[in-house]
């Protein structure tokens, strides 16, 4: 495998609610990447329609995704942020991926069959092709790297998958196009940090999601301080005290989760959690998790509340993001058409 310049690339859905799995797990691993990587950071909107979303509510949630990008540090100007569906490249490059992807390898997708459950004879085919759309969003920038959570590990392999069976079945045409032996790169996950999988904060066995019913088993990035603080305190926990080592842990979900998000916002591990911690009762930790977490996220909070009222600047950012998102996946897209024989 030829080498590829190192890129990054990610997305977030605007469905709404963003909370502490979406920062911990994604936006904060944005913003440190920035420092070392070329990145484009994609509202990927073409993935939130795979399920009924009213446009309104649509329009809303593209607003609020680029917002926290902002606030939580990702600077517009050095890197790319855009909004996928500016970006007819996407659509197409998905098309072509749908014709190399195998019916055998989507049907393995873990998170289509959590999403359509019994119903999966009436969902879109939206939902059970998206991860070729999300292969076609990552490689349509030959992109090298892409921060993911362990729940997005698996369409990243069939990003690899899809990439490298393309790479074979049209080896001849690449090479005669002047491409050399790949056209594109194999995308490595990124996946770090002590917290990359957040809990809910009422029950340490289940993820935190926006579509659980209370809202006290998430931190949304829109709580203030004292909402922050009433859900720390309230969040789940059992009675025994902090262990002081990591195998104190096991079969303790919501000590565990607590534990990690305590790591991942102060960038410590576990392990010095703990050593600092072990053997207190929750409630000290939990008063020290509160300073934490509002020391964190309120300051994210607050400045997506100003970004939000100036929806012409958020605006100007996507439409500015993907007319340098299109420079790159232009001639891309150009090139695949050359490859697979496409008269242009």
């Amino acid at each position: 495998m030829p080498s590829f310049p190192p890129r990054v690339f990610s997305g977030v859905q605007p469905t709404g609610n963003l909370h502490l799995g979406n920062y911990l797990g994604a936006i904060k691993k944005f913003v440190a990447l920035q420092a070392t990587h070329e990145c484009i950071y994609c509202v990927v909107d073409m993935h939130a329609i795979t399920v009924p979303l009213p446009p309104a509510d649509l329009r809303a949630n593209i607003r609020e995704v680029t917002a926290a990008f902002i606030a939580a540090g990702i600077d517009p100007k050095k890197h790319i942020v855009f909004n996928q569906s500016q970006v007819a490249e996407h659509a197409e490059l998905a098309w072509v991926f749908n014709c190399v992807a195998r019916m055998g390898w989507l049907n393995r997708m873990t998170q289509f069959k959590d999403k359509a459950g019994k119903n999966s004879e009436n969902v879109s085919v939206g939902l059970f092709a998206y991860p070729a759309l999300m292969a076609a969003d990552i490689l349509v920038y030959r992109a090298t790297h892409v921060p993911v959570g362990e729940d997005q590990k698996q369409h990243l392999e069939l990003s690899r998958d899809i990439a490298q069976k393309f790479n074979n079945d049209f080896a001849d045409s690449i090479a005669a196009c002047g491409h050399g032996e790949a056209f594109f790169p194999l995308p490595e996950p990124l996946i770090q940090g002590p917290a990359t999988r957040v809990m809910s904060l009422r029950d340490g066995s289940k993820k935190m999601s926006k579509s659980d019913a209370s809202d006290y088993s998430r931190l949304n990035l829109s709580d203030d301080r004292d909402t922050i603080a009433q859900k720390i305190r309230k969040a789940k926990t059992d009675a025994e005290p902090l262990p002081s080592e990591l195998a104190g842990l096991a079969g303790r979900p919501e000590a565990d989760n607590l534990v990690g998000i305590f790591a991942a916002l102060a960038g410590e591990s576990k392990a010095e959690v703990l050593n600092r911690f072990g053997g207190q009762n929750f409630s000290g930790f939990k008063a020290a998790l509160v300073d934490v977490a509002v020391d964190a996220l309120d300051p994210i909070g607050a400045e997506m509340k100003q970004l939000l009222k100036d929806s012409g600047h958020l605006e100007a950012i996507l439409n500015d993001g993907a007319a340098r998102a299109r420079e790159i996946a232009a001639p891309v897209m150009t090139a695949v058409k050359d490859i697979l024989g496409f008269v242009r």
